[in-house]
């Protein structure tokens, strides 16, 4: 008995006719769309700051528009968070569009996790709830099940969970259903997008991965035939190492175990899933909490030609009196200019001035005005890559913890009624594995200077402040290699800025992977914009780019 469960949206603004797209590719039992991240909440609550009527995912209901009947017709259940911050108020507009169609379908949903209101000073304030509202709603026969805050997984487990029948104690099928639930929540990364070695295929127009799921938790990830992209071990171990932290991947139903995951490549783009252990879940619940933090505004100088160093520190110091009074103001000057270019933007850096404050005054007008009054006061060939303006908002996310009973976590069916899902009855407080034995290193041999990207493969995100970057071989013997020579001490040499940070290392052998968890790089997370790179997608791209010594016999 298989259940076939395909996603359809990787975040909110992903492709709009993928719904279609899954629905007429071939076969399913369920399509998923996942909109929801941290960043997304905070867009979310601003919207319902300005209509108490709004806080989910608006073009969610245009693709229904389109492919409610499909989905009707072919017998596709779909399960989806779009809901944000307010499921119940889309379940009442997907009712509407339904009966505007004239296709009868039920409508649940699943709310509980909005702790605003406990959390004063917040904008958005929800725990991460599990899959077991969604199989209630599931198993009342709802066709439609719209979710608020849930884990990316659960979209995952709770239609497995209705399907096979398991309960809470089944921890080995769960977490099975989990470590698939993660390699699809992400879309068309589990499928070559954003791949390191994205050359291996044709990665033009990715198709959306799908899951079938199988009795035991195993599982095989694949794709609708005559879709572009491809899955391989490399694609699935990619996704797999996305925003994870060490070998236990915490959920509200199980704690996966991914130092047991087994993956095999079966044939052309499917891979399958096995092996994965389960154990009992965390006594609490994570709540993201999302808040405005203030007032940001941003200068980027555009520095050409000679002298780029003086021409930066002049600058400084030109703006060092507006710059007294403003609470944060960070400068970096990227040396993107080259010598003897052959056009003026290669001759150029790039000096970006990134302010913030409480106070929209303070990193408005007088900074605007400040930085435009050097115009013809300033270094030679001065110019801004664009006019500053006014300021706008930015914001703060951070994370706490409740226990798992302080959540009213409810599936609340087409009908009216009401079922309350209670927390599992086991729990086991999160600790770190014990660090695995390494492979045999290889031998001494001759070392060339090449970039760690030829060997490896790498896939970075962000978890609120902090950063994760997986690092995966392809082979067994690059492996033994990076086992020993990415250390710690060698990573933080590679990537500078993540010296004088904590950096831990998580070994991860059967995926042939390390996994470098960088707290605070990313400052007050993703709506803060700390970095150039606020979420991290890039960081290990970077780190595939930089040079060390690497045995021939690898090359």
């Amino acid at each position: 008995m298989t259940l076939r469960i395909g996603n359809a949206s990787g975040f909110y603004g992903d492709r709009f006719d993928a719904l279609r797209e899954m629905l007429t590719g071939g076969e399913l039992d369920v399509v998923t769309g996942d909109y929801l991240a941290e960043l997304t909440m905070l867009i979310l609550g601003r919207d319902r700051l300005k209509d108490t009527s709004a806080g989910y995912a608006r073009t969610f209901l245009g693709q229904l528009e389109e492919c409610l009947g499909l989905a009707h017709e072919r017998g596709v259940r779909i399960v989806t968070n779009a809901g944000g911050l307010n499921p119940a108020g889309l379940g009442v507009k997907v009712r509407e569009l339904a009966d505007r169609l004239g296709i009868a379908v039920r409508v649940a949903h699943v709310e509980g996790d909005d702790l605003t209101r406990d959390h004063p000073g917040s904008l958005a304030a929800h725990a991460y709830l599990g899959g077991f509202g969604i199989a209630a709603c599931l198993r009342a026969g709802a066709d439609v099940v719209v979710t608020g805050r849930v884990t990316d997984a659960a979209l995952v487990t709770g239609p497995a969970a209705a399907h096979f029948g398991w309960g809470p104690g089944d921890l080995d099928r769960l977490a099975g259903a989990v470590v698939a639930g993660h390699v699809l929540e992400c879309g068309t990364q589990a499928t070559g997008g954003n791949y390191a070695f994205f050359t291996d295929g044709d990665t033009t127009r990715p198709g959306f991965p799908l899951a079938e799921l199988h009795q035991d938790g195993s599982s095989v990830i694949t794709k609708h035939p005559g879709t572009g992209g491809f899955v391989d071990v490399g694609t699935v171990t990619a996704q797999l190492l996305y925003e994870t932290q060490g070998a236990r991947y915490a959920g509200p139903d199980v704690t996966a175990r991914l130092d047991t995951v087994r993956l095999t490549q079966l044939g052309p783009d499917r891979v399958r899933i096995e092996g994965v252990r389960g154990e009992a879940p965390p006594p609490t619940l994570k709540v993201g909490r999302n808040r405005l933090g203030g007032w940001r505004n941003e200068v980027v100088f555009v520095l050409t030609g000679l002298d780029i160093e003086d021409k930066a520190d002049l600058v400084r110091r030109q703006l060092e009196p507006a710059l007294a009074k403003v609470a944060d103001a960070r400068w970096e000057l990227a040396r993107t200019d080259r010598e003897d270019a052959g056009t003026e933007e290669t001759a150029s850096a790039l000096l970006r001035l990134v302010v913030r404050d409480p106070d929209q005054a303070a990193v408005g007008k007088a900074l605007s005005g400040a930085a435009v009054e050097l115009a013809l006061a300033s270094y030679p060939g001065f110019h801004v890559a664009d006019l500053p303006g006014r300021g706008t908002p930015y914001g703060v996310f951070d994370a706490v913890y409740v226990p798992q009973d302080a959540v009213a976590h409810t599936a609340v069916l087409d009908d009216g009624r009401r079922i309350a899902v209670t927390p599992s009855a086991d729990s086991l407080v999160l600790d770190d594995v014990p660090q695995p034995l390494l492979p045999a290193p290889l031998p001494a041999g001759p070392v060339r200077r090449a970039p760690l990207g030829l060997v490896a493969g790498a896939r970075s995100g962000d978890k609120g402040g902090d950063a994760n970057v997986g690092v995966w071989a392809r082979t067994e013997e690059a492996w033994r290699w990076l086992a020993h020579e990415l250390t710690v001490r060698r990573f933080q040499q590679l990537i500078p800025e993540s010296d004088g940070l904590k950096v831990t290392r998580h070994v991860l052998p059967n995926l042939r992977a390390l996994n470098f968890v960088v707290e605070g790089v990313l400052g007050e997370g993703v709506a803060a914009r700390h970095r150039f790179d606020p979420q991290a997608k890039a960081l290990g791209e970077w780190l595939r780019s930089r040079h060390l010594d690497i045995p021939e016999a690898l090359l």
